[in-house]
């Protein structure tokens, strides 16, 4: 019989983190708690128990003189609110990611965003999560996800923010990311599945495969255990969940050539080797020449690679020397170092100055807690018994290989801008110098190359010369690439009505020409405003950002119209939703002629008030009676819709509600003065 043993089974950063945390509470004395299982593994939290750290279900069972630990799936936040009015102390043992996914609903809900998650509702984790935004949906599946979008449409216009249980698969991530694309127009979607449990899940699903049976070591209540058995059943016709070696019955495997072991996160390394030394014992492994190996393999390569589980376990206690290469996981972060776990009995660190060449980046902008990293042995000091490590010392080799293949396949590669030079500037990408010529910036001439200092930018690698350690970039090119595809897309997706978010370049007399994205289109003086303006400049400026909307274009000679002006900021629309022939309302005269006086209704709006209609008596000129800028009471006499006029009436409101006027009343268009036949009727 063969035995194969994942690489990633058992314990995970995270839970690691949080039973270290623990035991090292254990041994400083008693009063500490947690809440909540630490993990979803009982024999874990019994061992605990044992040594004086005990498990409460809710905050009131903590009493003063308590310690509270937060378990590895993270506590509500009236939860941490209580033990805070309490005044309770706590110790934070929440796995990093799970934190992570705190962070990012607590900062996306108060901008304002909807939180949709994807996970388990009755999980602990999920619980948590959902606790620290003002609002948010739960979906358990991908098809639960697409039904609710169908029956919900607003959903799909409001802004929204994605997170996933960290023990998802990355299959469910997929589906969902690609409905959420589809379905959707403002999302941000956060990939927050725990990629350990992806590679466990990864590498469960490739032994399963490979194997006459499969044994599966977790909690009941584990859900990233309960997924393995899953994803094994999924391609092993014999699949074993255990939480104990005790729970095996060794007859089962008596005619199985290989049996496949994984574990899920919170189960500790003992259990497993209690598991491997039952199987070994009982089916005298020994001494038919059989072993248990540790590397995920092909069945038929197994002889030529197995390793003992001993084996694997002694690798936690291995020295290591100047010159290896190690991978580890990032334990924690300082200003000016990181920690890193090796699983070894030495505890390595990177100093900031091996992390990076650029001095303006901080360590947590390239790794967090949690992260696995490689890095280059520089100093093994075995009296304190830590190691010194040099990440960018193993990078430089890779990014030498990535540069010169960004050349040939004329990829598009990151980097900093660290210097002004001659002619230029220096980019600096994963580590390795890069020139761009000033031509090549892509700024205008008379814009210095310093306003380019510290930021990030995107290049195209030109010319690799290794030995003389050269080479060159462009970020025009890019730039022009890119200026390219958007003005492409513009006009693929262009139609009328669409909205685009502008910036207004450059002003004429007659309208302002706005860049929609590579793009300009023009916005006529007439679309600027509702009401009169002599010049563009009177409502915008060159740089100003403003919506606007399509209202033609032409694909032939690439001419856009846009539009500025709402349509409910229409003041004729306002003027009609308020007033109706018959109504009055206090208008301010704003020009005098000699056959009547126009005055504003509402801005935007105007009404004649005709020479007959202004007193009750024949008069020579309105100024007899009106001067411009004074404010009279009126009755709306008449609305001519198709041509926006409205006729209005002083005389109206001086007459007695029951005397009818003897004279006609005429109606005339408000842009152009009576006609001489209309006045001698009136006289």
């Amino acid at each position: 019989m063969k035995i194969i043993v994942a690489k990633t089974a058992g314990f995970c950063f995270g839970v690691r983190r949080a039973v270290k945390i623990c035991e090292e509470a254990a041994d400083k004395g008693t009063g500490f708690v947690t809440l909540g299982p630490i993990i979803h593994n009982k024999s874990v939290t019994s061992a605990l128990a044992a040594r004086g750290v005990r498990e409460i279900a809710d905050v009131a069972e903590a009493t003063p003189g308590n310690t509270v630990i937060i378990r590895s799936h993270g506590a509500k936040k009236g939860e941490m609110e209580a033990l805070e009015a309490a005044g309770i102390p706590c110790i934070d043992a929440t796995c990093p990611d799970v934190a992570k996914i705190h962070d990012i609903v607590r900062r996306e809900s108060a901008q304002g965003r909807y939180i949709l998650i994807i996970g388990q509702r009755d999980h602990p984790e999920i619980e948590a999560i959902s606790s620290w935004c003002d609002s948010c949906k739960i979906f358990e599946t991908p098809e639960e996800l697409q039904e609710c979008l169908k029956a919900s449409p607003d959903l799909k216009t409001t802004p929204l923010a994605v997170v996933f249980q960290t023990t998802n698969t990355r299959e469910v991530f997929e589906i969902c990311d690609k409905t959420i694309k589809k379905e959707c127009t403002n999302y941000k979607i956060f990939d927050t599945i725990c990629n350990a449990t992806c590679k466990r899940q990864e590498e469960a699903k490739e032994i399963s495969r490979a194997v006459d049976a499969m044994i599966v070591i977790g909690g009941r209540t584990s859900a990233n255990s309960l997924k393995l058995a899953e994803i094994c059943k999924a391609n092993c016709g014999r699949v074993y969940f255990v939480e104990t070696a005790d729970e095996l019955d060794i007859s089962d495997f008596s005619e199985s050539d290989t049996v496949g072991i994984t574990a899920g996160a919170s189960t500790p390394a003992w259990i497993i080797k209690e598991v491997c030394q039952m199987l070994s014992e009982e089916m005298n492994i020994g001494d038919n020449g059989g072993q248990a190996e540790s590397a995920v393999i092909p069945v038929k390569d197994a002889a030529e690679a197995i390793e003992s589980f001993e084996e694997l376990l002694e690798k936690s206690i291995k020295t290591l020397n100047t010159g290896d290469k190690v991978t580890g996981v990032v334990a924690a972060i300082t200003p000016t170092e990181i920690s890193v776990d090796l699983g070894t009995k030495q505890s390595g660190y990177i100093p900031l100055t091996e992390l990076t060449d650029d001095p303006t980046v901080k360590a947590e902008d390239i790794v967090n807690i949690g992260d696995t990293i490689e890095a280059f042995v520089l100093r093994v000091n075995d009296v304190e018994g830590t190691v010194m490590l040099s990440k960018k010392r193993l990078d430089s080799v890779k990014n030498w290989e990535d540069i010169e293949k960004a050349k040939e396949e004329k990829t598009v590669v990151e980097g900093t801008v660290t210097e002004e030079n001659k002619g230029g500037i220096v980019v600096s990408v994963r580590g390795v110098r890069v020139f761009v010529p000033a031509s090549q910036t892509g700024v205008p001439k008379d814009t210095p190359l310093n306003s380019l200092l510290k930021t990030k930018v995107r290049l195209r690698i030109t010319e690799v010369n290794q030995s003389r350690r050269r080479v060159v970039g462009s970020i025009r090119a890019v730039l022009n690439e890119e200026r390219r595809e958007k003005i492409e897309k513009i006009w693929n997706e262009i139609e009328i009505g669409k909205k685009y978010t502008g910036v207004v370049k450059s002003m004429t007399s007659y309208g302002a020409f706005v860049d929609i994205g590579g793009i300009d289109g023009m916005v006529h003086v007439s679309e600027l405003s509702w009401t009169r303006i002599n010049q563009p400049s009177d409502i915008l400026n060159v740089g100003d950002r403003i919506e606007v909307y399509v209202i033609g274009f032409d694909k032939d000679k690439k001419k856009i119209s846009l539009g500025y002006k709402l349509k409910e900021d229409n003041p004729w629309e306002k003027f009609i939703a308020a007033y109706k022939v018959g109504g009055t309302a206090n208008v301010k005269i704003v020009k005098l002629m000699p056959f009547g006086a126009f005055a504003e209704i509402l801005p935007g709006v105007d009404g004649l008030i005709h020479i007959s209609q202004i007193t009750d008596h024949r008069i020579g000129l309105p100024s007899e009676v009106l001067t411009e800028g004074m404010t009279v009471d009126v009755k709306i006499t008449d609305i001519d819709m198709d041509k926006h006029k409205v006729s209005l009436s002083i005389r109206a409101l001086m007459e007695k509600p029951a005397q009818e006027s003897s004279e006609p009343t005429v109606v005339y268009d408000t842009d152009a003065p009576p006609a001489p036949e209309q006045l001698e009727q009136l006289d």
